[in-house]
């Protein structure tokens, strides 16, 4: 039976009987507790922290990886295997499900997309991968919108549709204390031209066609912090918007930040502050700030 590896094509020969089982990655930032209650099945990704290789959420956490990074110990990552992909997708064929839409952060920095899309090949069942172009609640909205409407008996085309919709008019703004992490591990693109000002600098970057690109450059981070947050409120507009705002162990800071936007944002429906895994913390290092804005319908003008 033929599947649908890559984003918006679609095999008419696939199944439509039975629900549809949404898969993402640990990057997403979803909370067990919301796995769980939108049936999403998750696939961890790896961190290897001095030499030693462990599963994001369950054996490392952001704590460790922040601590780690300190003290100058080796940090790097590693995405699933195709078997872990494939044990996931034959587990949702075994328990009744007739499609599979996985939804996975940006290719541009992980090949975790690549493993699922191997793994697609040998599933029991139809597969459809999407690159979401994002991450941290910028996948994990997309993954919650395609999972409720999973649930809501939308067939697999519709799903990708709604997840990849919803990822494409998310926006994802960062602010990094310094870009040696990201510079590292070989994630930050063409801001690599900024590395040099680094120390002199508080860089503002974002999430450009799934790649992390440089934005801006602000001399303190108070007024770094000031500016994510214009930049979130101006993203935001007057649209129904769901946001987030992420840290790596500055959860003072990033709730100070949450309830100033809270306060601006008009039509808030719903704000998440929560700490990033232990694999983008792994690239972006102790100090990160971030807000992920996610328009409920089409991007508003920035």
């Amino acid at each position: 039976m033929g599947r649908r590896e890559e984003d918006g094509s679609h095999d008419a020969r696939a199944r439509v009987e039975g629900p549809v089982c949404v898969v993402t990655d640990s990057t997403a930032c979803l909370a067990p507790q919301q796995l769980e209650r939108h049936g999403i099945r998750m696939v961890p990704l790896q961190v290897v922290v001095g030499g030693v290789a462990k599963t994001e959420g369950t054996q490392v956490g952001p704590g460790e990886v922040a601590e780690a990074l300190r003290r100058h110990v080796p940090v790097s990552t590693s995405r699933p295997s195709p078997q872990a992909f494939l044990d996931v997708y034959r587990s949702a064929a075994d328990d009744g499900a007739s499609h599979v839409v996985s939804v996975h952060l940006s290719r541009s920095v992980s090949g975790t997309v690549d493993a699922a899309r191997l793994a697609a090949k040998e599933a029991p069942l139809p597969v459809d991968v999407v690159d979401s172009r994002s991450l941290g609640m910028g996948l994990g909205f997309a993954v919650l919108a395609a999972a409720e409407a999973a649930a809501a008996g939308s067939d697999a085309k519709s799903v990708v549709d709604i997840a990849a919709q919803r990822a494409a008019s998310s926006a994802a703004f960062f602010y990094v204390d310094t870009l040696e992490y990201l510079r590292r591990g070989g994630r930050v693109g063409a801001a690599s031209a900024m590395v040099g000002t680094a120390l002199a600098i508080k860089p503002l970057l974002h999430l450009s066609g799934g790649v992390i690109e440089p934005l801006e450059k602000v001399r303190t981070s108070g007024r770094a912090v000031a500016r994510l947050e214009d930049l979130a409120v101006g993203y935001a507009g007057d649209a129904d918007v769901d946001m987030a705002v992420h840290h790596l162990d500055h959860a003072d800071r990033a709730q100070a930040l949450a309830t100033r936007l809270s306060s601006r944002i008009s039509a808030l429906r719903s704000l998440v502050v929560a700490e990033v895994g232990a694999v983008i913390g792994a690239h972006v290092g102790p100090g990160l700030l971030a807000v992920v804005v996610s328009p409920l319908a089409a991007a508003p003008h920035a």
